[in-house]
């Protein structure tokens, strides 16, 4: 890729945004071989219908996965992420739901157990975010449903799919560079994010002695479709300016911290945070 790349400006009115409608399309393959370090496993991706999720889900079923993809309503985005993930001779299983709320979260994982059996990898991906120029514009239920779905939900899903992971099964959490260097107009979504990265080092702690490996990635600016259903038009084409790239990263080149977080290369690896940002330099 090259190392600097103005985007189209462009806006979608409707959080989590659809895939189908960005300019260019998010690149989420590279389309390389690969070495079947997941072979066996069973991976749920929330959030994974586009964007870092389909990378992810992309790169999990090439390395051997089966995949369950949650998402919300982006039906097609998802019906494509199957189909890509099938594509490469894996099971692609769709779940359309709410996961702010932790009785949709506990139905996720009935839907899952009752076809798999069992959950290896568990990757609490899905997010949205609210720009805002001050504290004083953000409104209660905006607070609410952010913390909802950024990490009241990881919560959710971590307790009931727990029961159904074995010694040597995974979580990876989906943080960002904001829980680091702050952004003044996403104090709200920074704030979940900081707290996904206490997440998980606490719960690394706690799944130590069941022999669960807990770590996160925090991307910085990624080509996604939270991107133009986040920002103005103007905005978006700025976005990822302020890498050391001087242009945000593609979904698939975010994806091989995933695989190295759930396959045996990284087994003495936990309660860490890999940080694929362009460049920016974080107190981890």
């Amino acid at each position: 890729m090259k190392s600097e790349q103005t985007l189209p400006s462009q806006h979608q009115h409707t959080q989590p945004g659809k895939e189908a409608g960005m300019n260019p399309a998010p690149i989420y393959d590279n389309h390389k071989k690969g070495c079947g370090k997941l072979k066996g496993k069973v991976a749920l991706i929330t959030g994974g219908d586009s964007g870092i999720g389909r990378a992810v889900a992309t790169s999990f079923a090439k390395e051997g996965a089966e995949v369950i993809i949650v998402y919300l309503n982006e039906h097609d985005d998802a019906k494509e992420t199957a189909a890509i993930v099938k594509t490469y001779g894996r099971k692609a299983l769709l779940i359309a739901e709410d996961i702010s709320k932790e009785s949709n979260c506990a139905a996720i994982i009935e839907k899952v157990v009752a076809k798999f059996s069992r959950i290896d990898i568990l990757v609490n991906n899905a997010a949205v975010q609210y720009p805002q120029k001050t504290v004083e514009d953000i409104s209660e239920d905006q607070l609410e449903q952010t913390f909802r779905i950024n990490i009241f939900s990881q919560f959710y899903i971590v307790k009931h799919a727990l029961p159904h992971m074995q010694s040597g099964s995974c979580i990876i959490n989906t943080a960002s560079v904001t829980a680091y260097k702050g952004k003044p107009e996403l104090i709200d979504y920074s704030s979940t994010k900081g707290a996904i990265v206490s997440f998980t080092r606490s719960l690394s702690q706690l799944l130590r002695d069941r022999e669960i490996r807990v770590n996160a990635v925090a991307p910085g600016p990624v080509w996604t479709p939270l991107i133009p259903s986040s920002f103005s038009a103007a905005e978006v084409a700025k976005f990822g300016k302020d890498t050391m790239y001087k242009r945000p990263a593609q979904p698939f080149e975010i994806a091989p911290c995933y695989v190295f977080l759930a396959c045996e290369d990284s087994v003495f690896v936990t309660g860490q945070v890999l940080h694929p940002n362009g460049g920016s330099i974080v107190n981890s």
